[in-house]
């Protein structure tokens, strides 16, 4: 009896098995991302925190961010483990949430934040990591298992708006908790994807990064990650100054994450067929026109409106940066490159837009705050376009 179609029948299961599992963890990692950026702000705002301190608490986090970063996409590499270093971070954000309840005081409030987002940081990285390992054992591409984030996202954008709607800020830790311990659940039931056996030389690994290049690359990528870390960091505060509710909040976020839903769907069928410079340029001046929109309206619900072209701007960006990213740097230094791409896109970034954001929105105003992410965002832009001509000059 020929026992291959057989064999194959159930390799076929398993890995429809591990995908529907993959994406349920996708989903609840980014249920705690939607509470990070959404809700936390406001819990902060609402605790008598000024617009300047919370930027600075969202400043502290990521440049701690930086050597997290670092540390756990070398010790994927080294140790090949993801789902080893999942379990770790997820514990450590349970200890540091829990802290945040009995503290008062700023200064301490900023501690447990850095501690927050040295185990919350690496989570993107690592997660996307395990997705594009398993896509070669699965054969579901990253971004038709990546979306099922967006709907979480999504999803606890929403509800959580409502819930804390009725109950108040002071159920958000709560909450935050609750997603986090779901997720430290769903990493037992995942597998261990690795990468190349082949041992790590961390010497080469530096000097791929000395490369011009990829220093370009990452320059770029810096460029157009500050305007998005301060637009994220202070949506939730300006629609709440222009009077809208947590409910409003959370539709907003709702609808950004819906919105990229289509596009990485899209990207994930046809993306390869173009190229992604031009691709990364388009979504900058999305994100530019976007900016400019957002230094304009006084309506909050128009800001739900505009948040419909998140679809164009990260959708593509995140994706498509990946991408390109997995082109410049070996399989073997994945991990590490993913974790380098977090220090540019959340800890240099999130330092930037923090500090530099915070000043801006607190002595300027929300105007002058959005019409200078439309300018980074501009300026981004042309970096792509200038990247894109030289790199077609130099074949």
């Amino acid at each position: 009896m020929d026992t291959a179609p057989t064999a194959s029948i159930n390799k076929s299961r398993a890995a429809r098995k591990e995908t529907l599992w993959l994406r349920i963890f996708s989903f609840s990692a980014y249920s705690t991302q939607a509470m990070v950026v959404s809700f936390i702000p406001l819990y902060f705002l609402d605790r008598g925190f000024s617009e300047q301190q919370i930027g600075i608490i969202y400043s502290t986090g990521p440049f701690i961010s930086i050597f997290a970063n670092l540390i756990l996409g070398m010790a994927s590499d080294r140790f090949r483990t993801i789902k080893k270093l999942l379990m770790l971070i997820l514990f450590g954000q349970l200890v540091m949430i829990s802290m945040l309840f009995p503290i008062e005081h700023f200064a301490l409030v900023c501690l447990v934040m850095m501690g927050f987002y040295f185990f919350q940081t690496p989570m993107n990285p690592l997660s996307d990591s395990l997705l594009l390992l398993s896509s070669q054992h699965t054969g579901t591409p990253y971004a038709l298992v990546r979306i099922f984030g967006s709907l979480g996202f999504a999803v606890t954008a929403y509800t959580f708006g409502l819930i804390l709607k009725q109950l108040g800020s002071q159920w958000t830790l709560p909450l935050a908790l609750c997603t986090i311990a779901v997720t430290l659940t769903l990493t037992t039931r995942i597998k261990d994807y690795r990468g190349s056996a082949k041992k790590i030389d961390f010497s080469g690994f530096f000097k791929l990064l000395r490369q011009r290049n990829v220093l370009l690359f990452f320059l770029i990528i810096l460029t157009i990650s500050i305007p998005h870390r301060m637009y994220e960091g202070f949506l939730a505060v300006t629609m709440r100054q222009m009077g809208a509710s947590d409910s409003l909040v959370g539709l907003a976020w709702l609808v950004s994450a819906m919105s990229e839903i289509p596009t990485l769907f899209l990207l994930g069928k046809y993306g390869h067929k173009f190229k992604e410079l031009p691709l990364l340029m388009i979504a900058s001046i999305m994100y530019a026109l976007r900016f400019w929109l957002l230094s304009e309206i006084e309506d909050p619900r128009w800001v739900v409106a505009t948040q419909a072209m998140h679809s164009i701007s990260f959708g593509i960006y995140f994706s498509t940066a990946l991408r390109y990213l997995s082109n410049l740097i070996p399989d073997e230094y994945r991990a590490s490159g993913q974790a380098v791409y977090a220090v540019v896109w959340t800890g240099l970034a999130g330092v930037i837009s923090g500090t530099f954001g915070g000043f801006v929105y607190d002595q300027f105003g929300r105007s002058s705050f959005f019409q200078t992410a439309s300018l980074f965002a501009i300026v981004a832009a042309a970096g792509f376009l200038t990247r894109h001509y030289f790199s077609r000059s130099d074949r």
